[in-house]
């Protein structure tokens, strides 16, 4: 352990540490953009600045490495007018479309300029270009005038799903994030996960699947495991007026011990079927060649008759029970167990599918 001083108090962190995970280990909170616990480091958005006594510039504490008697001042006048100027460059840069931007009351930007009290920008954009809206992918609008260039996107992509697909093109005022050859998501590696979605910080990259369904704010998230397949990936249902809207993920180990966040294109886009018409919402028992609604208890008394009928004229090895892997462990158990212990066969199988 090593003992440094924060904002007056003398506090402990591991060895190795930044000075950013010093401050968070201890309570104290620092605004970050381009810091992701699970994304290789950047420093980029700079909003994490802090003063060390002795240095005689402002370092970035993401990065910095905390060392054993440093004094550091987190919240100093200065500091605080340095970000307040950050917070105006990158206003300058992203353009400012809080009304209609789907991610409002959820950008950690929209945030910042509201702690920090930055509600215009002195600064112009330098003559950077316009980018039109334009993606034919059914998942994931990109509107890159709203970009910041923390490189979160960038970084998810590479490291927590390892496609690649997109990079930063570019540099200066001209800099933005690319697929090769500027092309469109389809043509590219990409596997539409939607962890780009869920590192950005801001509304350059948001969900065409939930666009104008709901805000964050007007959401209950409801925590629940993904049906899809058997790897078991926690996710949250966004549910407005009783209607799923969306689906999010949340990021900690605690919650998602699983998939930590991460989702496949199913499990964060494959939600609409919930709502469908077509869903079943009652038994349905077929007479005379139609398919017809029935009560939960006409329909497991026609269960229990058919079987035993099959089972004494035919044995019970002509039954047999396939389960899938869309239900729980302790479903499958059951199904098994019913199918061992009632039926009598152990014809029972399961599609494997991950």
């Amino acid at each position: 352990m090593i003992t440094l001083t924060i904002n007056g108090r003398e506090v402990q962190a591991p060895r190795g540490s930044t000075i950013l995970e010093a401050c968070r280990l201890n309570g104290i909170e620092l605004p970050t953009l381009c810091y992701d616990p699970q994304l290789k480091l950047a420093g980029s958005c700079r909003m994490c600045i802090v003063e060390a006594e002795g240095r005689p510039l402002f370092l970035a504490a993401c990065v910095a490495p905390a060392d054993n008697g440093m004094v550091i001042e987190t919240e100093s006048p200065d500091i605080v007018e340095a970000r307040k100027v950050i917070l105006e460059l990158l206003m300058a840069r992203h353009g400012g479309m809080c009304l209609t931007c789907e991610k409002s009351g959820d950008c950690r930007l929209q945030d910042y300029c509201y702690q920090y009290g930055v509600s215009t920008t002195r600064f112009t954009d330098g003559g950077r270009p316009r980018y039109p809206i334009e993606d034919p992918n059914p998942f994931i609008e990109r509107d890159y005038n709203k970009c910041i260039m923390c490189t979160r996107c960038v970084r998810a992509c590479e490291g927590i799903t390892m496609a690649r697909a997109i990079n930063v093109k570019n540099r200066g005022h001209q800099a933005k994030i690319s697929t090769a050859f500027d092309g469109d998501l389809v043509d590219s590696p990409c596997v539409f996960c939607g962890q780009c979605i869920m590192v950005c910080p801001v509304g350059a990259l948001t969900s065409k699947v939930s666009a104008g369904k709901g805000r964050s704010y007007e959401v209950d998230k409801v925590l629940t495991t993904c049906t899809y397949c058997g790897t078991g990936c926690t996710l949250e249902l966004n549910v407005k007026d009783n209607q799923v809207v969306g689906v999010t993920s949340n990021r900690s180990a605690e919650w998602s011990p699983v998939n930590k966040g991460a989702l496949c294109v199913k499990g964060r886009f494959g939600w609409e079927f919930i709502n469908s018409p077509e869903r079943l919402t009652q038994p349905l028992i077929r007479k005379n060649g139609e398919l017809q609604e029935a009560s939960w208890d006409e329909a497991l008394d026609f269960i229990a008759s058919r079987l035993g009928q099959i089972k004494e004229e035919h044995g019970p090895d002509s039954m047999a029970v396939f389960t899938s892997a869309r239900i729980t462990n302790e479903e499958n158990y059951l199904a098994q167990k019913f199918t061992r212990a009632v039926l009598g066969t152990n014809n029972v199988d399961h599609c494997a599918r991950l």
